[in-house]
This record gives C-alpha cells, structure tokens and sequence, in this order.
C-alpha cells in the first residue's frame, strides 16, 4: 500500500512539475507573440503584422456592436501602418492581461491594450481598450483568429495590470 501511495505521489508531482514547466513555455511563446505584434506596429511593418493573423480571423467591436473579417479591418489600418513606416506618425501597442487560458494549440487572452499614436510635433493620443484574443497554434506559429476589441478602458484599469 505505501508503495502504491508512494507511486502515486511521485506520478501527480511529475505531472504538476511538467505541466507548470508546459505553462511557463506557452506563456514564453505568448509573450513572444505579443511582442512581435507590438513591433509590428512601432515600425509601421504592416507585413509583418499581417502574418500575426490567421487568414479567416475576425474582429469584433463591441464599441461599434460589429463584427466582421479581419482582413477587412487589415485594409484599413494599412495606411496607418504605411504612415508610421515613413515617420508620418509614430504608433506603439501595448498588452496587459488579466486572464490567460491556454494549451498546446489554442489561447484565449483577455486584457487591456493600450494604443498610442501621434503625429510629428502633436500631442499623443492613447486608448485603453478592453480586449479578449483568441489564438491559435499553426504550423507552429500563433495567428490571432478573433479579436474582441470589447470596450473602452481606464488608464486606471491598465495600471492595476501587472506588466509581462
């Protein structure tokens, strides 16, 4: 019986210390997505954030109460990417978040974003949106295949975030 009990123990703890060490890797993994998304549009490389994205990805408004293709709303950021890339603008993203669930393949991310923009010599403008995410692993690479841009946010509610 204590050699049975003893089998178990050392079973569960292998398991818990495996899966803690899969989470801190998943989570590596995420950051790094996140990362890349964020230099994508500090340098305005609009390629290099479109292959963040899943090619069927959505992106839903919960400020405008709409939902449609992601690559609809990639057409419409592409001259603001375009201007950041000449220094007509300068723009940065950033994430915070507040709930992260995750597997090998699939994540759903929900936080805030904080998107700052400003042209040469005007005063900077930044939004606070909450945002849930949902990812998937393909080809061994994360692609945003929903965006939930929920609602406006509180530079208050970003700060009680804690930072990546």
């Amino acid at each position: 019986m204590k050699v049975l009990a003893l089998i178990c123990f050392y079973f569960f703890s292998f398991n818990a210390a495996h899966s803690e060490s899969n989470n801190k890797n998943l989570t590596e993994e995420l950051n790094a997505y996140w990362s890349e998304v964020s230099r994508t549009v500090r340098e305005g490389d609009f390629i290099g954030y479109k292959a963040t994205c899943h090619e069927e990805g959505v992106l839903v408004s919960g400020v405008k109460s709409s939902s449609y293709p992601l690559s609809d709303a990639l057409s419409r950021w592409k001259k603001d990417f375009d201007a950041t890339k000449q220094g007509k603008i300068k723009a940065n993203v950033r994430f915070r978040f507040s709930k992260r669930i995750n597997d090998a393949t699939t994540a759903h991310e929900t936080g805030i974003f904080l998107y700052s923009s400003q042209s040469p010599g005007g005063k900077q403008q930044n939004d606070f949106i909450h945002f849930e995410a949902l990812l998937v692993k393909k080809d061994g690479e994360w692609k945003i295949i929903m965006e939930y841009q929920k609602s406006k946010a509180t530079e208050d509610e970003w700060k009680k975030l804690k930072s990546n």
